[in-house]
């Protein structure tokens, strides 16, 4: 998904973007100033690695990152509220997961990342597992995210995904 199709979109819209990303490290951010004129609707983002830069920065609450972990999402959904508020967009995105190759456990395999995808007040966030190296699953996140924003700002739904990008574990 080119991040130029969201750019088109949102400025067809008037609208703005944020990002907050945790085990994508600022890739999603990197993928769209790659676009000429990103700056037009592009305010900025955080990548939070920290469950102290979570709390601080995006006002995550401690409670759900002690009840949820940091890795859920409850905290993906707190993430991109957080960012949407912080810097004032129309519209964000959230990335928080296991990229690997060490942290995943049973319940949380690496691989398992939250997206969440925020539109003026309209916020899902959906549950992936990808596989393959750290860089493939964060490359496949950050990518995923863009075209999880794309069918959210045209309106299509965020289900077609299952079979393009990652299985869909949980929708919320």
């Amino acid at each position: 998904m080119s991040a130029q199709v969201i750019g088109t979109l949102l400025l067809e819209k008037n609208f703005t973007l944020t990002t907050a990303e945790s085990c994508t490290a600022g890739l999603l951010s990197t993928l769209i100033v790659e676009v000429s004129g990103a700056s037009d609707w592009f305010l900025g983002g955080w990548v939070t690695y920290s469950n102290a830069m979570k709390v601080s920065q995006l006002g995550v609450t401690q409670f759900a990152l002690e009840e949820h972990g940091a890795v859920s999402a409850e905290v993906a959904a707190a993430m991109v509220r957080g960012a949407s508020k912080a810097s004032g967009s129309h519209v964000a995105l959230s990335i928080t997961g296991i990229a690997g190759p060490t942290g995943g456990s049973v319940e949380k395999p690496i691989g398992t990342v939250f997206i969440g995808c925020k539109v003026q007040e309209d916020v899902q966030v959906r549950e992936f597992r990808f596989s393959g190296t750290r860089s493939e699953i964060q490359t496949l996140a950050a990518q995923t995210a863009l075209e999880m924003l794309r069918l959210q700002l045209t309106a299509e739904q965020t289900d077609a995904m299952c079979c393009q990008l990652g299985e869909v574990i949980r929708a919320d």
